[in-house]
């Protein structure tokens, strides 16, 4: 299950993303209900997704 927490304060690699803005206000959203930055729940979200990833096997 997906839990918000402040693992990635620290985070200091700057990018561009660029969201669908039906994603963007979801995640704008969840992160104002919550009370965290927009920043801090995508870095959570990719966590996330990277740690539940399939991998192939070949």
């Amino acid at each position: 299950m997906f839990k918000i927490n402040n693992e990635f304060k620290a985070a200091n690699i700057s990018r561009t993303v660029r969201f669908t803005e039906p994603i963007f206000e979801q995640l704008n959203q969840i992160a104002t209900e919550n009370e965290i930055s927009f920043n801090l729940l995508v870095l959570q979200c990719c966590k996330y997704a990277l740690d539940n990833l399939e991998k192939d096997e070949k």
